[in-house]
């Protein structure tokens, strides 16, 4: 299977911004790929909004080079800039004295689109973000609600077909309920389209449910820029760990990785011990099975005690009893996929083996349980 081509879309160099002698953006170096959702987070004052800005030459940076598609931005005009981009803020921004089809139709009017070409995406794009073109197509902005206006936001970004949109936080100032309905269109638009979408936000869970790539910003600089998977299974440092929220992991099942829960010393037996000392070691150690494993600690199979006891009275070892048939998982696999296989097999433990055969550890039904109950 050929790997999918890799393509810079923005590449920031060196980028500085500064206010007098306050730096908003220190030295600011990172590549975004073309169709992905990089989102822009960090405490208020990071240089989020900043660094969008500096992408369609609203604000221009103090030092450093920005370039789209291989270009250095600071050689193209603003404003043809500008109407290669899409552009969406949290005040929507449409203009009250045009009515919804004049708003989404802008910037193609400002490029020359012949009116029927106008006409026709702007209907297009109504029936794309689920207004149609016969209910408000006429209508003004003041007669929409604040999703509906966000939806016509969306839609005159969309106008021109820009490669590139920039959102500035364009759902903050929705309720709950709208802004995870325009979150998920959103989703639902980008599988679609595949534009390169840089989106600044305030809310981790916002950024977790968008982002193809995450850049976690502090004091102008990004202290991680990986995916959303990554860096909550790996902060890069404790800001980045308290940002996120050290317990979101755990409402995340397929963001926990078994290393992280698997029990790591499981009680093990060696295959030529007999049944009764398997017995007695279950006993001890208040156990219902023993992970059967040969002298360099490869994993041979399990010892249950029912088969033990079954077997008890015949005499015999351990591997005569041994469950060789298993399901198990690597230490990279994650909370899903150990609970897909208990529920498949009707078991209540999974080995963990790494790929020599050699037994790292073992995940049971009581250690799920534990570290899901705490979410």
């Amino acid at each position: 299977m050929m790997e999918k081509e890799v393509v810079i879309m923005i590449s920031f160099k060196n980028v500085t911004k500064k206010y007098g002698d306050s730096v908003a953006v220190n030295n600011l170096t990172v590549d975004l790929e073309s169709g992905e959702t990089v989102v822009l987070i960090g405490p208020s004052g990071c240089g989020k909004t900043t660094t969008l800005r500096m992408i369609n030459r609203l604000i221009e940076p103090t030092e450093g080079s920005i370039y789209v598609n291989e270009t250095d931005i600071s050689k193209i005009n603003p404003v043809e800039l500008r109407r290669n981009m899409g552009y969406v803020i949290q005040q929507i921004g449409l203009f009250p004295h045009m009515n919804i089809a004049q708003n989404v139709g802008l910037v193609p009017y400002l490029k020359d689109w012949d009116e029927s070409k106008r006409k026709q995406r702007v209907e297009e794009l109504l029936n794309f973000v689920g207004m149609s073109p016969s209910k408000f197509y006429h209508r003004y902005p003041n007669e929409l609600s604040g999703g509906q206006q966000q939806r016509i936001g969306v839609a005159r970004a969309l106008a021109a077909d820009p490669e590139i949109i920039l959102m500035d936080e364009p759902f903050g100032a929705l309720d709950p309920i709208t802004r995870a309905t325009l979150q998920d269109e959103l989703l639902q638009m980008q599988d679609k389209l595949g534009k390169t979408i840089v989106f600044v936000t305030h809310d981790m869970d916002e950024a977790l449910k968008l982002a193809d790539k995450i850049a976690i910003m502090k004091d102008g600089e990004v202290l991680q820029f990986d995916s959303p998977e990554n860096i909550l299974r790996n902060p890069s440092n404790e800001f980045v760990e308290d940002f996120i929220g050290k317990d979101r992991l755990l409402k995340r099942p397929e963001y926990i990785k078994v290393k992280d829960i698997m029990i790591k010393e499981p009680v093990t037996i060696r295959p030529e011990r007999t049944l009764t000392q398997a017995l007695e070691k279950m006993r001890l150690h208040k156990v219902d099975s023993l992970m059967v494993v040969d002298e360099s600690g490869n994993f041979i199979g399990i010892a249950t005690s029912n088969d033990v006891l079954e077997n008890f009275g015949n005499g015999g070892t351990v591997i005569e009893i041994t469950r060789k048939e298993f399901n198990h998982v690597t230490e990279d696999a994650n909370v899903n996929q150990v609970l897909s296989i208990m529920a498949q097999g009707q078991v209540g433990y999974v080995p963990v083996i790494d790929d020599d055969k050699r037994l790292l550890g073992l995940v049971t039904r009581s250690s799920l349980v534990n570290v899901l109950g705490k979410s």
